[in-house]
């Protein structure tokens, strides 16, 4: 049987249409520090959106309030009002808001301070603590949720690697 000899084809040249918008080029490692940032931004602003509506849907409050909630409960169930700023990285004037709609709700109470009459303490009521521990149990379950696609691995690996970047983040901050 004889041997048929194939020729190949010449490679198609893919011509470019008048007017087309030009091909999308591919992402130069330059600005992979600009993309990681935003994937970050995009990342917690989904997560964040989220967990909003099902805790004002579940409960009735802000993620802001909720929070404020934490804050205390970590804080052992006071802080003063600098404080919880400075934990929530928000104004004063932010948290004399979240903390008057958190007192009508009778989640916290506001307190004098013992020795520096200028300083109010927040504290979290019993009941307060009661209900916030209630939501904290939802808003676990529903952050759990939202993750439960990753790999257990790759979950460690973020979470090594998210530390990695706050810890050059704060160096950073203390050389400004």
């Amino acid at each position: 049987m004889a041997k048929v000899a194939l020729r190949k084809s010449p490679p198609r040249v893919k011509l470019k249409r008048p007017g087309a918008p030009p091909a999308p080029a591919a992402a130069p490692e330059a600005h992979l520090e600009i993309r990681i940032w935003l994937r970050l931004l995009a990342c917690a602003s989904r997560i964040e959106t989220v967990l909003q509506r099902k805790i004002a849907s579940a409960f009735g409050i802000s993620l802001a309030r909720f929070d404020l909630l934490a804050q205390l409960e970590r804080a052992g169930g006071v802080l003063t009002m600098t404080d919880a700023s400075k934990h929530m990285m928000v104004t004063n004037g932010a948290i004399t808001g979240l903390v008057d709609r958190l007192a009508q709700e009778g989640f916290v109470m506001r307190e004098p301070h013992a020795k520096d009459r200028r300083t109010i303490l927040v504290r979290l009521t019993e009941q307060g603590r009661s209900r916030f521990l209630a939501m904290a149990r939802e808003h676990e379950s529903w952050t759990v949720s939202l993750l439960s696609g990753l790999e257990a691995s790759d979950k460690k690996q973020l979470l090594a690697n998210l530390g990695a970047l706050k810890r050059q983040l704060d160096s950073a901050e203390l050389e400004a």
